[in-house]
């Protein structure tokens, strides 16, 4: 049996992961974006050491292509994207959130519920470096190559088709975005 949980976060609500997304902002002023997205991993590692419900797992699995996106090579993330992105996972690089993952079950709840955040604000950037590595493993078979080499290398052959899927996905968040009180004070990284 399952049961099917809808939470509605008020203005309030989305306020109080505003206030604590912006504390782990300031806090991780210094860090680097290697410390942040260390720090990020860590946080899926930790969660898989433990049995947390299936509904915070399913989320705590799009924090990986937030990490990627950030990381991989190939992808060639623009600086400003790169810094909405990394703003987004400053919440995970800080220990004390709003629930501490230590609580057993409920731990990782406040986490799931930002990733949710997140996914919804970096929707496009999300959509956009999926296809692009699904893209990218698909040729690299059709092609015989190791798609770990081709991760760290431009070629031209994912190049096209790299930029194709950023200026989609560029446009997208243009077109789409509507100015709310959370999106505008969620990813403005300083």
């Amino acid at each position: 049996m399952s049961l099917q949980i809808t939470i509605d976060l008020k203005d309030s609500d989305l306020q109080y992961f505003i206030d604590a997304a912006k504390r782990a902002q300031a806090k991780a002023g210094n860090l680097t974006p290697k410390q942040i997205t260390d720090a990020a991993s860590k946080l899926l590692v930790e969660s898989k050491s433990v049995n947390v419900p299936e509904f915070i797992a399913a989320r705590l699995s799009k924090l990986d292509a937030m990490i990627g996106m950030v990381n991989d090579a190939g992808w060639a993330l623009s600086e400003e994207d790169k810094k909405r992105v990394l703003s987004a996972l400053t919440y995970f690089a800080e220990p004390e959130d709003v629930i501490p993952d230590s609580v057993p079950v409920l731990g990782f709840l406040d986490d799931a519920i930002m990733i949710e955040l997140c996914q919804r604000e970096l929707k496009h950037e999300i959509d956009a470096y999926e296809e692009f590595v699904a893209h990218r493993a698909a040729e690299a078979a059709h092609r015989k190559v190791n798609v770990d080499t081709v991760k760290m290398e431009r070629v031209d052959w994912l190049e096209d088709r790299r930029a194709e899927l950023q200026a989609r996905m560029a446009s997208r968040r243009r077109d789409s975005y509507v100015p709310t009180s959370f999106s505008q004070a969620l990813f403005r990284f300083t």
